[in-house]
């Protein structure tokens, strides 16, 4: 009975929160991500919160990020925080970038090497970029090092680290594998998110399965 509350509770919150984030122009959401983008750059690392930068041109690296050498990073849409710039920041500072190809209910995270293969990636029907899933690419689940850092996308997140994704669990089954396949590797949870994706704890519980953030970042 609790489970269905909890399962109606997120299906109301996912058409809300979509139907509020189609009502943000393109400026707002180009200068939340400048501001986001900045931020994730100078994050400490320490705990949950939604970080505060004194000046938004810092340029400072945060431990959580300088330390990661493989980075899963999400391909946002044109209603999500756009996370161009901080793909570029990463193949800047030679990172290795994981990015997500999907196929029916299975998600792999695959290498992606340089912004002139992002420019050319193919569309998906839901004008996304996106690896080719048969395509032959460096595999996350296979390469025997795994993911340090998770920028992960989502509907709704609360401060206290919960996520509400989209409804077909592809990150919270990848994570689960990934921690099965490398039980001894310390990974980083982070999302970053537009200022408007921000809830209550009350408005997004979570479940037994959910996976907690360690970081959530927006520009407020």
């Amino acid at each position: 009975m609790a489970a269905t509350i909890q399962n109606s509770l997120k299906v109301a919150l996912r058409k809300t929160m979509k139907d509020a984030l189609k009502g943000l122009d393109a400026e707002a959401i180009a200068r939340q991500s400048k501001a986001v983008t900045a931020k994730v750059k100078s994050y400490s690392g320490e705990g949950l919160s939604v970080i505060i930068v004194t000046h938004p041109k810092q340029v400072l690296q945060s431990e959580v990020f300088r330390q990661a050498q493989r980075i899963s990073i999400y391909l946002s849409t044109s209603s999500e925080l756009d996370t161009t710039a901080l793909l570029c920041e990463m193949f800047r500072l030679d990172k290795m970038v994981f990015v997500p190809t999907y196929e029916g209910s299975k998600m792999k995270m695959v290498r992606l090497r340089c912004m002139d293969e992002y420019e050319n990636l193919p569309l998906t029907k839901w004008n996304i970029k996106q690896p080719d899933f048969k395509e032959a690419r460096e595999d996350a689940m296979t390469n025997g090092h795994g993911i340090d850092l998770f920028i992960m996308p989502g509907v709704a997140f609360s401060r206290c680290g919960a996520r509400l994704g989209h409804g077909m669990g592809f990150y919270d089954k990848f994570l689960r594998q990934h921690a099965e396949k490398y039980p001894h590797k310390k990974v980083s949870l982070m999302a970053v998110a537009l200022n408007e994706q921000i809830v209550n704890s009350e408005e997004l519980p979570m479940d037994a399965h959910d996976v907690r953030l360690q970081s959530i970042i927006t520009e407020n």
